[in-house]
């Protein structure tokens, strides 16, 4: 069902860059995950060890108002402060309210989460984060030692993917390519990046460009120009798209119910109805994001 209206998709050649390039952060996000929880964890040991009022419980049920931290106890205020000490940039915006300041102690993501962007509340782990909170943990915590100038320019490009109207260009992705190379490379001594170094190449060589005649009618396979790129399923590359799809609207959706600001909420909610309007065209995307689509057609009721 709907495999017309991929295939049209699909031809597109800037809606297949930008495909790509979502589905290489997806990659990258899953060869993070398993070093990015080790490192926190460490870093988490080694603050309990360093000062010893971290291991004070907090005895008064310390919240962050709205993403201010203030009149907490003085073990959650020792945290406060360790975690500022370690920012990279602790004079610009920290996100405590993706925090629950009692559960420094005990839990090492808790910790981690004041590095990211907000909208981490209610994630528990390493595997529940995308590529950008992640890439902005290790950007912004300075337990991580990396040439962080590399890791900046893919959340740049990620940003700029993610904001675009679903289409970038080839020579958007030559450059893409290169940032994604070095960020890499600063990981060469953790064995799960060689396999994502790999699937990453493969991704951005693939040739996903499909036509009416390209469908295996026994398993919707797509068949490929060349010889020797392997199949992938038509129903696969619907779960790429249908992933890379769900987070740019999680993000805009989020966004719209907590806005920063009068400039970045216009922008958002333009974005946002693009979006819904591109779903809507594509009726296969309208049925499976329809939950998705009656919240934007909420939020646009609401203007």
């Amino acid at each position: 069902m709907g495999h017309g209206q991929l295939e049209v998709r699909l031809n597109n050649k800037e809606y297949k860059n930008w495909l790509k390039a979502g589905r290489c952060l997806l990659i990258l996000k899953e060869g993070l995950h398993p070093f990015v929880n080790r490192e926190t964890r460490h870093f988490h040991r080694h603050l309990l060890d360093q000062v010893a009022l971290l291991q004070t419980p907090c005895m008064t049920s310390c919240r962050p108002r709205g993403n201010k931290l203030s009149k907490v106890c003085s073990a959650c205020s020792t945290w406060q402060k360790m975690i500022l000490r370690h920012h990279r940039q602790p004079d610009g915006t920290v996100n405590w309210d993706n925090c629950f300041p009692p559960a420094w102690r005990t839990d090492h993501w808790e910790v981690a989460k004041a590095f990211m962007p907000r909208g981490q509340a209610q994630k528990k782990g390493a595997h529940e984060c995308d590529a950008p909170a992640l890439l902005n943990l290790i950007n912004y915590c300075n337990h991580f030692r990396v040439d962080v100038k590399y890791v900046k320019e893919v959340i740049r490009y990620r940003n700029h993917l993610m904001h675009s109207d679903m289409e970038v260009t080839d020579d958007w992705m030559s450059h893409y390519r290169t940032s994604l190379t070095h960020l890499v490379q600063q990981f060469s001594n953790v064995p799960e990046m060689a396999a994502t170094k790999q699937q990453i190449n493969h991704m951005l060589a693939v040739d996903l460009s499909i036509s009416a005649s390209g469908w295996d009618q026994r398993d919707s396979a797509l068949e490929f120009d060349s010889d020797s790129q392997p199949e992938i399923s038509a129903d696969i590359i619907r779960q790429w798209e249908a992933e890379l799809l769900q987070e740019r609207l999680e993000e805009l959706l989020h966004v719209a119910a907590a806005p920063a600001d009068d400039d970045k909420e216009t922008l958002d909610a333009e974005q946002l109805m693009t979006l819904g309007g591109f779903l809507q065209t594509n009726t296969d995307l309208a049925e499976r994001f329809s939950a998705e689509l009656q919240a934007i057609n909420s939020l646009k009721a609401g203007k």
